[in-house]
């Protein structure tokens, strides 16, 4: 599984230092920024006005 091995952050730079899948940080941060997108996207689609026809 992810993260088995031992990763040194400080060598990490960059989109990487903080979504990546070998730290828990990272994956926490990833799935923190999904669940973040899918809530923008639902309420977009609840929010936006209904089209008149």
């Amino acid at each position: 599984m992810a993260g088995g091995d031992s990763v040194d952050e400080s060598q990490l730079k960059g989109f990487s230092k903080y979504f990546n899948s070998m730290t828990n940080r990272g994956r926490a941060n990833t799935a923190k920024a999904t669940y973040a997108f899918f809530g923008v996207v639902i309420l977009y689609f609840t929010l936006k006005p209904k089209s008149k026809k």
